[in-house]
């Protein structure tokens, strides 16, 4: 399978090129085009109750759709539901923590489950988020750019929690105030986690929560009902 991503990073377009009878599974409504006679499978993987667990704790889709190219091979291009990037990250038997909503796609190698964790809680994402393991490409999306950066063993980097994207299961996650009392609560930098390598960090350069509280004051007010 051979992967370009165009347009990034503001409207990135992942072109996924594929070989004779190659299948690569996709969130529902991802996909934007394809080739003629690609084939789509929509079913739920691993079952109900893993698919449920995806739905209800990763923020993913309860059915996701395998698009299987015909004996000729094929294409299918998909994007993200928010104005971002992709990324595409390449796994050899590694686990990635993914946040919710920031799956994609993957090859069928990829193995996604619903782990519940302390990792999860202590980088505000819940109590849960999604774990992608295995050998294959992973393709994971973004409110914004992707900054990828890679922690060197014992390394440490802080991260706004509404910026985190996916990073290596292995790195230690550490919740701490951003400063002082007064720049904890005054700053407006919100949660921030300590990250500790080695392993590699992928960071999305918009929040989609400072979207929301942009909009929200925005929207018109029902005026009062009158008596």
């Amino acid at each position: 399978m051979d992967i370009e991503v165009i347009h990034r990073p503001s409207y990135s377009l992942a072109i996924a090129k594929l070989a004779p009878n190659e299948r690569i599974r996709a969130e529902a409504g991802a996909m934007v085009s394809m080739s003629g006679g690609v084939n789509v499978e929509t079913k739920a993987e691993g079952g109900f109750l893993k698919s449920l667990g995806r739905a209800v704790l990763g923020g993913e889709s309860f059915f996701q759709n395998f698009f299987v190219a015909p004996a000729g091979g094929g294409e299918v291009t998909l994007a993200p539901e928010l104005p971002g990037d992709i990324a595409v990250i390449e796994m050899s038997g590694n686990k990635l923590m993914v946040q919710a909503g920031s799956y994609m796609a993957s090859e069928t190698g990829i193995e996604l489950s619903t782990k519940v964790s302390a990792k999860a809680f202590m980088s505000a994402e819940g109590i849960s988020m999604l774990e992608a393991s295995g050998t294959g490409t992973l393709l994971v999306s973004s409110y914004g750019a992707i900054y990828e950066k890679t922690l060197g063993a014992g390394e440490k980097y802080i991260v706004d929690t509404t910026h985190l994207v996916a990073f290596d299961a292995a790195i230690e996650v550490q919740p701490k105030p951003i400063g002082g009392f007064k720049s904890t609560l005054f700053s407006g930098e919100g949660f921030v986690v300590e990250l500790t390598g080695p392993g590699k960090v992928f960071i999305q350069t918009r929040s989609p929560q400072a979207l929301i509280n942009w909009i929200i004051p925005q929207i018109p007010k029902q005026p009062p009902s009158s008596s």
